[in-house]
């Protein structure tokens, strides 16, 4: 029986009725607990029984078998459901099993998560199995079903093929599909990703949006298409323009895009009442940004902002649970759901003191509880990357008269180059770098320069970006052969070399993409590299970001990708890769 679908077997729903009726004993009891119950939004004084990993009694009684079961006195403790996060990325450089690891220790118990990069890295066998996998963990691990690889690359047939796209739209640990980068696409007559669409939604599974900036012309238009929900506003106008058309829409408060706050402010001077459309999400956030937590802060914002307290519960919990058609398995605490309840010491105060997830204790009385018997062997899915080719002389050639301008961490123009680029190292009195996109399998290569990432820096090479491809950025050649010579010999990471030097390094051993160890160790590194980079000229805020969406082409103007230098409005390669 499939645990995503069924998660108890008919034996194990008998066995939840028998401590109902005194047959068995709950495995724990919290007494006297005010308890939010997210159905009448008011906070009522209750006993919660729960039965392994089950909810099964909320309310006055106290069972009458307690054979084994463990007591937790809770007079004047509170308890809400555990926090989902609703559009999580869960490889920014950590990896899924580490990033609900550290989520869960601050009241985030289940995720919903991007599937993207399975597709990168994964075959479709060995990524159901790795969804099987994340089920032994206490966090609830979900995931989505992409409909387009956001970038443009040489497989993208074989990789979204019909049957590939179906069979992952029909795993029962699929909840959603999206996010919807590709729509402009659809809105100009592709009708594979439209039938997608529609198949997902005759499986009653909603489809995020990706609409930055959209009009009111084509939000309209997407939901006659089958969008369900969207993530992208960024004030208060378009949230609210959202939610009177019928979307569900995720606030974002991200490393990138710390909205909240202003998007709060502005809802609710437009007069915002009813929230049930709201749910609140970080975005795949960088690791340092969840320095205090996950949705646990973004909570905390909310109650902050003025959202009344059971409103901005409900949005991290129920309204998710209600969107993925999952408000039967968790968000709430009431008889039935998932044991994922947060014990609190002040309703306005959404960190958690102890974390119950499926039933066990992740933390308790604020100590952490060791999961070593919750761990996944990731290395058995993922290898170090192993490249056998090298950089050779006429990888080192810029001859394109168009670069790579960055306006902000993510977003790029297309500019004339004017810089001699045949130089061994461009000079600093210049803002430009050279920019070499490569194909982890040593098939081609793409170069031109990027202005406005480094005005110092020799080299980086990294192995982390959207394609999983080889990115190298860097003032010198000589410095990009010793960062890449390094990458390659470290099996995946990111390296920074200047004047000859090695600077800093962090192993993704994780096929390149993914940290091996504890967030607050990457979080760390994380910074030692932002700070670095910004010593070396990085002008904006994010570098990791950019990084991974050098190749993206659901953002403006102009992409590196593995076909070669895109045009992202008119999905125009300008200048094709070159084949090494």
């Amino acid at each position: 029986m499939n645990e995503h679908l069924y998660r108890w077997r008919n034996r194990e729903l008998r066995e939840h009725v028998s401590v109902i009726d005194g047959n068995l004993a709950p495995s724990l009891l919290i007494k006297n607990i005010t308890y939010l119950n997210v159905f009448l939004k008011q906070w009522i004084k209750a006993h919660i029984w729960v039965y392994q990993d089950r909810i099964v009694y909320v309310g006055d009684k106290l069972p009458t078998n307690l054979k084994g079961t463990e007591i937790i006195e809770a007079n004047g403790k509170y308890a809400v459901p555990g926090y989902v996060e609703p559009h999580a990325h869960p490889f920014q450089l950590y990896n899924p099993h580490q990033l609900a690891k550290y989520a869960s220790q601050t009241g985030t118990t289940v995720l919903i998560n991007d599937n993207l990069m399975w597709l990168f890295l994964l075959k479709e066998k060995e990524a159901f199995t790795l969804l099987d996998e994340f089920m032994q963990l206490p966090v609830s691990m979900y995931w989505w079903s992409r409909y387009d690889c956001q970038s443009i690359i040489q497989e993208e047939h074989d990789m979204f093929s019909n049957e590939k796209v179906l069979r992952w739209l029909n795993h029962p640990a699929v909840t959603q599909g999206g996010e919807l980068t590709a729509w402009p696409q659809v809105l100009q007559g592709d009708d594979h990703i439209l039938y997608w669409m529609q198949e997902t939604k005759r499986l009653r599974k909603p489809i995020e949006g990706h609409f930055p900036g959209a009009s009111e012309s084509t939000l309209v238009k997407m939901l006659l298409l089958g969008a369900s929900a969207d993530h992208e506003s960024i004030n208060g106008k378009e949230a609210f323009e959202r939610i009177r058309l019928g979307y569900q829409v995720g606030l974002r408060h991200s490393s990138i895009r710390p909205d909240l706050p202003k998007l709060l402010e502005e809802l609710l001077e437009l007069g915002l009442q009813n929230f049930d459309m709201l749910t609140l999400t970080t975005d795949g956030s960088t690791p340092s940004f969840y320095k205090d937590g996950m949705i646990n802060s973004l909570i905390q914002i909310a109650i902050e902002k003025g959202v009344p307290v059971e409103e901005a519960y409900r949005m991290a919990t129920y309204n998710p649970a209600k969107h993925f058609h999952m408000d039967d398995r968790f968000g709430s605490i009431a008889p039935g759901r998932v044991a994922h309840i947060n014990i609190l010491d002040d309703p306005k105060n959404p960190t958690p003191t102890s974390v119950l997830a499926k039933g066990q204790w992740v933390v308790k009385q604020g100590d952490n509880v060791s999961d070593e018997g919750n761990s996944i062997a990731l290395d058995s899915f993922f290898k170090p990357l192993q490249l056998d080719w090298d950089l050779d002389d006429d990888d080192m050639q810029f001859s394109l008269p168009i670069g790579m301008k960055m306006v902000n961490d993510v977003i790029m123009k297309p500019y004339p180059i004017n810089v001699d680029a045949t130089v061994e190292r461009i000079p600093n009195t210049f803002d430009e770098a050279f920019l070499m996109l490569l194909d982890r399998q040593g098939r081609w290569r793409v170069n031109t320069l990027m202005e406005g990432f480094t005005s110092e820096l020799g080299g980086m090479v990294t192995s982390y970006s959207t394609t999983g491809d080889i990115a190298c950025i860097g003032k010198s050649k000589k410095d990009i052969r010793i960062a890449f010579n390094r990458m390659k010999e470290m099996g995946g990471g990111i390296v920074l070399v200047d004047q000859g030097e090695i600077l800093f390094e962090l192993n993704l051993p994780f096929a390149g993409i993914m940290y091996d160890g504890e967030m607050v160790e990457l979080m760390e590194k994380e910074q030692q590299l932002k700070n670095m980079l910004k010593d070396y000229g990085y002008k904006f805020d994010d570098p990791v970001f950019t990084l991974l969406f050098l190749s993206s082409i659901h953002l403006p103007y102009i992409r590196i990708t593995p076909k070669g230098i895109v045009d992202v409005k008119k999905k125009e390669v300008l200048f094709p890769a070159i084949m090494r």
